[in-house]
């Protein structure tokens, strides 16, 4: 009979705390086939999400550490701060509108405040608003220095208050930050429309509430019933108007638009020859620009994209310090615009043999214009044309009913049902204004689509050219090959 395996004195001692013998005594071996693979790849991919996220903060830490020098340098107690603007376009087909902001914060924006820069955020909220505030401040900026209005005046003076002139020099000195193609797409098709336009003053809402009062949708189908607000028998109680109407469910006051009989929108303005003056054949000096890379993944189809993505945090961080370097350095070149002879898209080739091949347009324009171009392809999934046009074709097969029972209501030829009661329907001066909501707004994201679509090209004035000015990396820094906005 063998004798039984010595104890050890540590073994021995194990055993009287309690712990079972048989794991004393257990002998360690290989994970099975299945826990191998787990193990293989969970710790590979926890591996290379640490191994991303550190280089991620060694890049962010290495361009703060290059332009914490310029927050360092003394400023008089009657200066400001260098400040630019931040233009971040809502992405198509995403319905957070905040998205190309959020890059900013994230990537672009602590270098920046290492610099001691500040920023102005213009917040946008659907396609094309970017372009329509850029068109309305360039139009306004036009009367103004025409002296068609006055500039705005404080109410209270104050010894720091800045003047015009050094609002504008400090404008130039700062910059305009535009995230993504598409916003400079907006932003370009805005300094286009604002230079080329009519300097006339006319309120867009007021003009599409006459457009659409005059297209008969809420004219009397029945000829035996006179219009609404016209009745025969002069003593009878007047039927209620869009102007005896009371509004109902707390709606807000509105003014009385979209009666047929109403006059033309008016043009306001105070220069009796405003509408004849010419747009100007040259162009006053404009603020630099830096363009900065940014796309964004927006459906099923793009997730193993997005997954990539995940684990490539560095890329977007160097991309973001790089563009933020650039404008902290403050050295600009020309845009350069068609038919130059660079561009800064590395897939330009690319996008000209895909095309070529196609047979589609070709939307190759040259130099910046063609900046980031192959993101167009990420956007043209996102077209809400063809929600729009569901959407408009619901509403009004819909309409006639309610606006049926609006005026009969009104008319009081019937009472009201039981349903009725507990959610009244909405009145003729409700269905009016909800009409012109919802017509501004479709309108209004066709206008922008119609800017940002693939395909339509940046748009170009050769005013443009040798004002507007790009932030660009100096060639003798480390890394400044590599400008912002390249692939």
């Amino acid at each position: 009979m063998d004798k039984p395996a010595s104890k050890s004195g540590i073994r021995a001692a194990l055993e009287y705390t309690g712990i079972p013998q048989s794991w004393l005594s257990a002998r360690p071996r290989l994970p099975s086939r299945n826990w191998l693979i787990f193990i293989t790849l969970t710790s590979s991919a926890l591996s290379y999400y640490t191994y991303d996220r550190h280089q991620a903060r060694k890049i962010r830490a290495s361009y703060i550490d290059r332009v914490r020098r310029f927050s360092e340098e003394p400023m008089k107690s009657s200066e400001l701060p260098r400040k630019v603007t931040v233009y971040g376009a809502k992405w198509p087909g995403d319905e957070d509108h905040q998205r190309a902001i959020r890059f900013f914060k994230k990537y672009v924006k602590p270098v920046l405040v290492a610099a001691a820069v500040d920023y102005d955020i213009v917040p946008t909220r659907q396609l094309g608003d970017l372009t329509r505030l850029v068109a309305s401040s360039v139009a306004n900026e036009r009367r103004i220095a025409l002296g068609i209005d006055q500039p705005p005046v404080s109410p209270i003076n104050l010894s720091s208050q800045l003047s015009e002139e050094q609002k504008r020099t400090r404008e130039l000195e700062g910059g305009v930050i535009l995230i993504g193609r598409h916003t400079l797409k907006e932003y370009l098709a805005g300094l286009e429309r604002g230079w080329t336009g009519g300097l006339e003053k006319v309120d867009r809402e007021e003009k599409l509430a006459q457009e659409l009062a005059a297209d008969g949708t809420f004219d009397e189908v029945d000829e035996g019933k006179s219009p609404v607000g016209i009745v025969n028998d002069l003593e009878a109680e007047p039927i209620p108007t869009s102007s005896r109407l009371p509004p109902s469910r707390n709606t807000p006051l509105l003014p009385p638009l979209v009666l047929s009989e109403s006059p033309p929108a008016q043009v306001t303005t105070s220069h009796p020859h405003v509408a004849d003056i010419n747009p100007p054949s040259t162009l006053p000096p404009q603020p630099p620009l830096l363009l900065v890379p940014f796309i964004n993944h927006v459906g099923f189809r793009y997730i193993p994209h997005m997954v990539l993505s995940f684990f490539n945090e560095r890329d977007r961080v160097r991309a973001g310090a790089e563009a933020a370097y650039a404008l902290v350095i403050g050295q600009t070149r020309d845009f350069r615009g068609p038919n130059s002879l660079y561009s800064d898209d590395a897939l330009l080739e690319e996008a000209h043999i895909s095309t070529a091949t196609s047979g589609a347009r070709n939307p190759v324009q040259g130099g910046d214009l063609d900046f980031m171009l192959w993101s167009e392809k990420l956007i043209a999934p996102h077209s809400p044309l063809s929600s729009i046009s569901d959407a408009r074709k619901s509403y009004y097969s819909s309409l006639p009913s309610r606006l049926a029972t609006a005026r009969q209501l009104a008319r009081g030829e019937r009472e009201m049902t039981k349903e009725e009661e507990k959610n009244p329907p909405a009145s003729e001066v409700e269905l009016r204004a909800e009409r012109l909501a919802k017509e501004s707004k479709w309108r209004a994201q066709e206008d922008g689509w119609n800017i940002v679509r693939p395909g339509t090209g940046v748009r170009w004035d050769e005013r443009f050219r040798g004002v507007l000015k790009v932030f660009r990396i100096p060639e003798n820094e480390e890394g400044g090959s590599t400008e912002p906005g390249a692939a």
